[in-house]
């Protein structure tokens, strides 16, 4: 009958470290889920970040295009202010 009651009592002992690792595991997986989402939130905003960089980065090459037209548009107008001004007459018809 001894040998009965150690298994019962090593039995025992199982059941509980089995629950104990249950617990563990639960509390891991938990972690887990946590730091996954985490994860899945930082890559969404690294998504926002990176289109509004795009958007942004777009909006300054259109800006810089419009300065180089305006620069261009500001040099004919300095050539013009700077040509001597023509006759009427040179400009009429014989």
């Amino acid at each position: 009958m001894l040998p009965k009651r150690r298994c019962f009592a090593h039995e025992l002992e199982l059941q509980h470290e089995v629950a104990v690792l249950q617990l563990k595991l639960l509390r891991v997986n938990s972690a887990l889920a946590l730091k996954t989402r985490y994860a899945q939130r930082l890559e969404y905003l690294v998504h926002e970040r990176s289109g509004r960089v795009d958007e942004l980065n777009a909006k300054l090459e259109q800006s810089r295009q419009q300065v180089q037209r305006l620069g261009l548009q500001n040099e004919i107008l300095i050539e013009m202010i700077a040509a001597p001004p023509v006759e009427a007459a040179i400009l009429a018809p014989k």
